[in-house]
C-alpha cells in the first residue's frame, strides 16, 4: 500500500485541494492533526485543535508518536494519504511534523505540498471566520513555506520519498486539483 503525505502551510489550501481529488483516488483520507486531537484530548491536554501548537514541544512528540502508530495500523489495508504540516511554528520556533520517529512508522512514498503566494495566503487566513489563527506578516508566512520545502527535502532524503510541489492560486482550484490527481 503506497502512503502519500501531503502538507502546507495553514491558509494554502492543501486540505480543500486534497478533498477534491480525494473525490476520484483510491486513498483512504488520514488527518494527522485530527489523530493527534483524538489523543490529545483523550490524554486531557487539550479541548481544541488550535491549542496543540501552543503544547510544550515534549508534549506534541508525545502525541506525534501515538498518532503515527494509529495511522500506521490504519495504513497496512488501504492506499492512504496523510493530510499534514511539514512544519508547526510554535512560540519556541519551528517543530518538524513529521520527525524520526514518525517518519520510521510511516514510511511515506511520496510528499505533496501545497502551496499558494504569501499575500494570498495571508487573505485567506483573514478571512476564515472558523479558525483562530495567529497574526502573521507576509514575510513570516513566506519563511514558513521556506520551512516546509526544505524540511519535504530533508524528510524525502530520510525515506528515499520524492516530493512534489502543486501550486493552488485563488480561482485555479480545478488546475491544483487535477495535478494532485495526476500525480496521485
Amino acid at each position: 500500500m503506497k502512503v502519500v503525505v501531503v502538507a502546507g502551510i495553514p491558509g494554502s489550501g492543501s486540505t480543500t485541494v486534497l478533498q477534491h481529488a480525494l473525490k476520484e483516488t483510491d486513498y483512504v483520507h488520514v488527518n494527522y492533526g485530527d489523530v493527534m486531537l483524538e489523543i490529545a484530548q483523550e490524554m486531557k491536554l487539550v479541548e481544541d485543535r488550535d491549542s496543540m501548537r501552543k503544547l510544550p514541544p515534549e508534549t506534541q512528540k508525545e502525541v506525534q508518536k501515538k498518532a503515527a502508530g494509529t495511522i500506521r495500523a490504519r495504513a497496512e489495508k488501504a492506499n492512504t494519504i496523510v493530510d499534514t504540516h511539514c512544519t508547526i511554528k510554535t512560540p519556541s520556533g519551528f517543530l518538524p511534523g513529521l520527525p524520526q520517529w514518525v517518519l520510521e512508522e510511516l514510511q511515506p512514498d511520496m510528499f505533496i505540498l501545497i502551496e499558494a503566494d504569501g499575500d494570498e495566503i495571508l487573505m485567506r487566513r483573514v478571512s476564515d471566520t472558523t479558525r483562530i489563527r495567529d497574526t502573521e506578516r507576509l514575510q513570516d508566512i513566506n519563511l514558513h513555506q521556506e520551512m516546509n520545502r526544505a524540511t519535504a527535502m530533508a524528510y524525502a532524503v530520510y525515506t528515499g520519498a520524492t516530493v512534489k510541489i502543486i501550486e493552488n492560486h485563488n480561482d485555479q482550484l480545478e488546475s491544483s486539483v487535477e495535478e494532485m490527481k495526476k500525480t496521485l
